[in-house]
């Protein structure tokens, strides 16, 4: 791979506008074409990036030592298909889905391509504002090694702080993430409605919120989940949680089936340190 390998994007979105800015400006690789559905999309990336040919075809794509796909997850099996069937010499793919694995692009590893993916977790909702605060970010990398070897001095180079992630494990990581942030959400949002449904004045539930997250957050940094556990379930006091389960279910059917669920789980982590 010469010095200054030549990158080309498919997925002009926010996931490949931002990388594809960071790349760029970090001098060790030439962005070179970008393509996506809309030829506008295409033209505005490249813009924002400050680098790179839009074109309006996949064959109008020149070979390049490094092709990433940012498209949606749908659309990657796709995407290497069609690129399979290019006349293009061999090179290295990459995709940023945090739930497929590599062999997602399976026709371009039979044809000798080197695949990975590479998720970093961070909110791409805003090029700018992802580009801005992308340093530091954590990044997932799974796939063969010589396209992991290839990808992750770009990727560091550029702020990312680079972890393995197995291969046939890809879809329990990604279910990780989505339970660390996402579920956490849906959590605060039953806990505030709670909270309304008890009657606690909206000024005082926020604050209160604030006050749990934050000192749960710290003590969990500081032991671990099964020491930073508390509550009725973690007390063993098993009346209480077969009580306020029901009044939950009452109140939030869905609500009630959760908190059962985690109230068991949260039984067995203070007593053997693991959920299952």
């Amino acid at each position: 791979m010469p010095a200054r390998p030549r990158i080309n994007l498919i997925g002009a979105g926010a996931v490949g506008q931002t990388l594809g800015h960071l790349l760029a400006r970090s001098g060790l690789c030439e962005l070179q074409d970008i393509l996506n559905r809309s030829p506008q999309k295409a033209q505005a990336a490249a813009n924002f990036i400050g680098a790179g040919r839009a074109v309006a075809t996949l064959q109008a794509m020149r070979p390049a030592e490094i092709w990433l796909l940012t498209v949606s997850d749908s659309l990657i099996a796709t995407v290497a298909a069609d690129l399979a069937q290019c006349d293009l010499p061999c090179a290295t793919a990459i995709h940023c889905s945090g739930f497929l694995a590599a062999a997602e692009m399976a026709p371009l590893g039979a044809k000798g391509w080197h695949l990975a993916s590479a998720h970093p977790v961070t909110s791409f909702a805003d090029p700018a504002t992802a580009v801005a605060q992308f340093d530091g970010s954590f990044c997932g990398l799974e796939g063969d090694s010589e396209a992991i070897a290839r990808l992750t001095p770009l990727l560091t180079a550029i702020g990312a702080r680079c972890f393995p992630v197995a291969s046939e494990a890809k879809a329990i990581y990604h279910a990780a993430a989505v339970f660390c942030s996402n579920l956490t959400t849906v959590l605060q949002a039953i806990a505030a409605e709670a909270w309304a449904k008890a009657g606690v004045p909206a000024t005082v539930s926020r604050d209160l919120q604030t006050a749990l997250l934050t000192s749960t957050l710290a003590n969990i940094r500081a032991s671990g989940p099964q020491a930073a556990l508390t509550g009725p379930a973690a007390r063993g006091d098993t009346d209480l949680v077969r009580r306020q389960q029901a009044e939950v279910a009452a109140w939030h059917p869905q609500a009630g089936e959760v908190y059962q669920s985690l109230s068991a789980m949260a039984a067995r982590l203070k007593q053997t340190g693991q959920t299952e």
